[in-house]
């Protein structure tokens, strides 16, 4: 979906007008379950822009003492429901390896690399770990989180592929034990016994 047109301006009483009167238009077909689904629909995008909007606000109202540089925008370009509001009006200034990237990085704790991006599949292909900084760096969490993400961010991408890393094959430490000392036989200092005590 792509923003209005520039130089068009988008009035909130007039778009309200338009959506009420395309669910009369639908409630006048005598399909009262096409009616419920439109209402339905309409509902649905309200809590997810009503949702977006006071994400906004509460981002922008971080304390000053707790901002760091690149502040507002930063914040606003690294939340997954700002972002993906953004990214679904084209109206995200990032490219998309840079909000791949930025998929990834929110999901860091699983140890995820990226392989390679596919386009004409949109297949994200990514390296997990042996094990991730969470111990969840393989099996599906990796790739359901790298997804959910990955759907804010950059939904070009419409199918990951997680590749395992091969663990790396255990060394093997041989120790050398104490030498015997002299004249114990073969017995080291610790198995030799006590010393005889001295006679007068």
């Amino acid at each position: 979906m792509s923003a209005a047109p520039a130089g068009r301006s988008v009035n909130a009483e007039q778009t309200g007008r338009r959506i009420e009167d395309v669910l009369n238009r639908l409630a006048a077909t005598g399909d009262p379950a096409a009616a419920a689904a439109a209402e339905e629909l309409v509902r649905s995008l309200m809590d997810f822009y009503g949702s977006g909007l006071a994400r906004i606000l509460q981002l922008l109202s971080v304390p000053g003492e707790r901002r760091t540089s690149g502040e507002p925008l930063a914040r606003l370009l690294g939340d997954d429901l700002v972002a993906s509001l953004l990214v679904l009006h084209d109206l995200h200034p990032e490219d998309r390896d840079s909000r791949i990237a930025r998929a990834l990085d929110s999901v860091q704790d699983h140890g995820l690399e990226r392989v390679g991006f596919d386009e004409t599949s949109g297949t994200l292909s990514l390296r997990a770990s042996a094990g991730g900084g969470c111990g969840c760096g393989t099996g599906t969490g990796a790739q359901q989180a790298a997804e959910e993400a990955l759907a804010c961010f950059a939904p070009e991408v419409t199918a990951v592929d997680v590749q395992t890393a091969a663990k790396e094959p255990a060394l093997l430490q041989i120790g050398t034990g104490p030498k015997p000392g002299p004249g114990s036989g073969g017995r080291t200092a610790a198995a030799a016994g006590p010393a005889p005590a001295k006679t007068r």
